[in-house]
């Protein structure tokens, strides 16, 4: 099994239709017993929440999210955890809509805090 996703920060890699999550998402996981849950923000989500379960390196979670332009919208993801070469985790997804129409898969990768370099 892939490690925790507890306290781990993730965003998609490549941005989505206008008025979804994009690049400038960012996820916050928390991990415990089987449950997972996240809040988000970014791009043209204000905010957004997920909740649901992990069996082994499967997630199972349904979102709801508001968007800049003032409307909600909810949906259901099942994503694979893998783990990278470089030590991140990476979530492989495939999401449908339940308030709208659409589907799609994604990818959000795992986001390393940059070291800044001081007294240049």
């Amino acid at each position: 099994m892939a490690r925790s996703l507890d306290g781990l920060v993730l965003a998609p890699v490549a941005d989505q239709a206008p008025g979804q999550v994009g690049t400038r998402t960012r996820f916050r996981y928390h991990e415990r017993d089987g449950e997972i849950w996240a809040d988000y923000a970014g791009g043209d989500v204000v905010r957004g929440h997920l909740l649901g379960t992990r069996d082994g390196d499967r997630l199972d979670f349904r979102y709801v999210q508001l968007k800049r332009d003032g409307t909600t919208s909810s949906g259901h993801c099942v994503s694979t955890v893998v783990d990278l070469p470089d030590g991140r985790v990476r979530l492989e997804e495939s999401w449908e809509w339940e308030s709208q129409p659409g589907s799609g898969t994604s990818v959000v990768e795992q986001v390393v805090a940059q070291v800044v370099a001081q007294g240049d």
